[in-house]
């Protein structure tokens, strides 16, 4: 499996975010991770990608334990969170050459990704900006290009598509379908309930810090009796549609 996590726990304080969360990732899978807010997925990401540390149970990347071997575990993984924070004082080019040296990505390959990544994202004539003049969108779109750019065997996403024009959403859809099918896997969090039912190879949803579904759409309709839209289902299980 691609990514493993058992008995995983978390608290903040006297709050428990996270009780015990098993899953399986595959290989080759578009995974989608779904919940209320403060249900438990960016706390499940951050630990999946190394900025938390569990309180209790293990995560594991290839068969590597994230917390015991954090650089092997990181070198499989792209990240892009859920708000792009990122160095402001430097332009574009130069926040995509710095990942690409982390990264150890030969110049020529850089420069070849770089340059087919920024015209599928209409970033090209804007690199070499300061990333402090980009708008929502293009800090968006520039986070996007660096985790791409790596190739990595895992791709963690967290609300990737906000923020993002129509064509660019479209294109980070078909980029994510791309790399599952090379046998890469890809794992983000959505509250776009449409995007979810139609990419993903299966998904979990989590409520209060346990995961109360994982399956195929297919596989919960079944399970629970009802063929409704991944919305209703959704909304019945985490008790928020009215009865």
């Amino acid at each position: 499996m691609m990514i493993d996590i058992k008995n995983l726990k978390k608290s903040f304080g006297n709050k428990t975010v996270l009780k015990d969360i098993d899953l399986l990732v595959k290989d080759g899978e578009i995974f989608g991770f779904l919940g209320p807010n403060g249900a438990g997925k960016t706390t499940t990401i951050k630990m999946i990608v190394g900025l938390l540390i569990p309180d209790g149970g293990t995560i594991e990347v290839q068969g590597i334990n994230v917390v015991d071997e954090p650089l092997e575990a990181k070198k499989r993984i792209s990240y892009v969170p859920d708000n792009p924070d990122i160095y402001e004082q430097m332009t574009g080019i130069q926040y995509l050459n710095f990942l690409s040296d982390v990264y150890g990505v030969s110049v020529d390959e850089r420069k070849s990704r770089i340059d087919k990544l920024a015209e599928l994202f209409s970033m090209s004539d804007d690199l070499r900006g300061f990333i402090s003049s980009y708008s929502h969108g293009m800090k968006q779109k520039i986070v996007l290009i660096g985790a791409l750019v790596t190739e990595p065997e895992v791709l963690i996403l967290d609300e990737p598509m906000v923020g993002l024009d129509p064509k660019s959403a479209f294109k980070l859809k078909e980029i994510m379908r791309e790399m599952a099918d090379k046998g890469r896997t890809v794992f983000f969090s959505t509250h776009v309930m449409e995007v979810a039912e139609k990419l993903c190879d299966r998904i979990a949803i989590i409520n209060k810090g346990e995961i109360i579904e994982v399956g195929t759409l297919e596989e919960i309709r079944d399970r629970l009796g009802d063929d409704g839209s991944l919305e209703k289902v959704f909304l019945e299980l985490t008790g928020e549609l009215d009865a």
